[in-house]
């Protein structure tokens, strides 16, 4: 299972705007359901945002071939104060996750 983490900090004022662009892509998740594929995004410190993506299997991540992805990463370095950092993660333990 491949895991990632991207971490990254919005410009001020550019918080709803990044807010709406996510939850878009959850709608779009929600309406092509991607098997083996799990994704959470959380804010905190008002605009710092981090998403972690899990993905069964070797095959390629479904967001790249989602039209509201294409649309939250057009301009995400514009918006951002601090850049996306992506991060591989190695899972230690879990409990319901």
């Amino acid at each position: 299972m491949r895991k990632v983490m991207v971490r990254y900090r919005i410009k001020p004022g550019r918080e709803a705007e990044n807010e709406a662009l996510v939850r878009a892509v959850y709608e779009e998740l929600a309406r092509v359901q991607p098997d083996n594929f799990g994704y959470a995004t959380f804010t905190f410190d008002e605009r710092s945002f981090v998403h972690f993506a899990f993905q069964d299997g070797d095959g390629p991540s479904p967001l790249p071939e989602l039209a509201s992805f294409a649309a939250f990463t057009s301009d995400i370095r514009e918006r951002c104060e601090e850049p996306p950092v992506v991060t591989e993660l190695r899972q230690v333990g879990s409990y319901r996750l």
